[in-house]
């Protein structure tokens, strides 16, 4: 006696420890009945709870050594036993249910030929949830007295563990609704648009929030996708773990590498400590591929290597890490193309293109361009401490009426050049067409004096910084170096 009340301690002990720690259900109703089964050396068992859509008014959510759940509900329909303590809220105890007159009635114990018995209800503040039912096919008095006291102790425990647990589901779903219902709202942060077009791609957006699934995002530069990307992240399930960008283009092919994945210390040449790589800085998080079409085939390959399964190693290991990142691709190219020419690897693209969301050129957009350039109207004096105050109609006409082949990013550059520039309280059509030293008196230039102007303006504003200014302009950092030297700039 002494002994059992030791091992039912113990148990007991241990379902404390262990249940409070699970909040999925699942899980959780897993584990309650394999403690159950396994400390009283039971054959089958199954739990039910209320459920207020069956007629019965309770539901098997778990079983053990049925052949599935299906075995266990038609038992738990017919058991004579489960029907007691569901309508008494007493446990029941058999030591030889084909004997036992209280049963004698019960088709389901005598076709299944059962032996012994035990049910305990389930009781959470003096609300009957469910049950626990306990059977052998093999042993008289297999349960006694003492598997009933620590079967209802059990009980209670596991009670509060399955109210706790549902209770945290049903917040997470609360959470996941609620963060649906304030997406158009509050989510999209710096993301401005009304028209037709952009509203498509928002409603594809709000679809893969809390899908963990890989997008792709395609668009022209300057389109916004850095900021979709971030919208993703900000609104779906990873959002308080790191969002890691990375611009495929802005990091010479032989340095990519070791960026993404890391190296041990002595790897390589000038590799004099250990060093995490930025995929492994994303794990719980999301990695944003900018401009992926940029990475080499081989990068290609490792990348695939990680979609696939879900690891990386680093430069000079030999032993796998586990990652688990959500990737989100970007890219202005048509990958398809890419793919013909031979640059671009197909089975990758499939594994990124599982959702692609593309985003529309503000040229088929022009109804966004008055709500754009107020917000990067507010953004740029409130961070310059202009005193300007409003876009005269003139000069958002002239807004209007552009073309804007540098999309988004081109507008918010005009419209912070006009702000720095202005000198009244109103910005004007002027403000935006001319005032810097060597930019063209107006927009309508020549494309290279128009490219030269947007660099010079960009490499101000990042101080100098090419690596800054090729990210922020979408182009390659070879690219914007070819044209300074061409340019005789720096």
């Amino acid at each position: 006696m002494a002994e059992e009340l030791k091992d039912n301690f113990s148990a007991l002990y241990e379902v404390a420890q262990v249940i409070n720690s699970i909040l999925n259900p699942v899980e959780l109703l897993d584990k309650v009945l394999e403690v159950a089964t396994v400390h009283l050396s039971a054959e089958r068992a199954f739990l039910l709870l209320a459920d207020a859509k069956v007629p019965a008014g309770f539901s098997v959510v778990a079983s053990r050594n049925f052949q599935n759940n299906d075995g266990a509900r038609e038992l738990a329909a017919s058991s004579s036993v489960v029907s007691r303590v569901l309508t008494t809220g007493e446990p029941v105890l058999s030591f030889d249910a084909l004997s036992d007159q209280r049963f004698e009635a019960s088709t389901s114990i005598i076709l299944q030929k059962i032996l012994s018995i035990v049910c305990i209800p389930l009781h959470h503040r003096d609300r009957l949830i469910g049950a626990v039912y306990l059977d052998s096919t093999k042993s008289r008095r297999a349960f006694t007295e003492e598997a009933v006291k620590f079967l209802t102790v059990f009980g209670g425990l596991s009670a509060i563990a399955i109210e706790n647990a549902q209770r945290f589901a049903d917040l997470q779903e609360e959470n996941k609704r609620l963060r649906n219902e304030v997406v158009p709202a509050s989510m999209f942060k710096g993301v401005v648009g009304r028209s037709k077009p952009w509203q498509s791609v928002l409603e594809l957006v709000k679809k893969v929030l809390d899908v963990d699934i890989s997008v792709l995002i395609t668009g022209e530069s300057g389109t916004g996708k850095d900021v979709i990307a971030r919208a993703i992240h900000a609104g779906g399930a990873r959002v308080s773990e790191p969002f890691v960008s990375v611009n495929c283009s802005a990091i010479p092919g032989q340095l990519l590498e070791s960026e993404l994945f890391g190296h041990t210390k002595g790897a390589f040449t000038g590799a004099n400590a250990e060093k995490k790589g930025l995929i492994e800085s994303a794990h719980k998080g999301t990695l944003f591929l900018d401009e992926i079409a940029d990475l080499t085939t081989e990068l290609q390959a490792k990348i695939l290597h990680v979609l696939q399964q879900k690891v990386i190693r680093r430069i000079g290991e030999v032993k796998d890490r586990k990652v688990d990142v959500r990737i989100i691709a970007a890219t202005n190219k048509d990958l398809q193309e890419e793919i013909t020419q031979g640059r671009f690897r197909e089975d990758l693209f499939y594994r990124l293109n599982v959702v692609t969301i593309h985003l529309p050129p503000l040229r088929e957009r022009t109804e966004d361009i008055p709500l754009l350039a107020e917000h990067f109207f507010k953004k740029a004096s409130d961070t310059h401490k202009r005193k300007v105050r409003r876009i005269s109609p003139e000069a958002m006409q002239y807004l209007v009426s552009n073309r804007w082949g540098g999309n988004v990013r081109e507008l918010e550059n005009v419209i912070e050049r006009g702000v720095v520039l202005s000198s009244g309280d109103e910005l004007r059509r002027e403000d935006l067409v001319g005032g810097m030293k060597n930019v063209p008196p107006s927009l309508d230039c020549t494309l290279d004096d128009f490219e030269r102007e947007m660099v010079q303006m960009t490499l101000n504003r990042v101080g100098g910084n090419r690596k800054q200014a090729s990210e922020r302009l979408g182009v390659s950092l070879r690219w914007l170096q070819y044209k300074l030297k061409e340019w005789k700039i720096g």
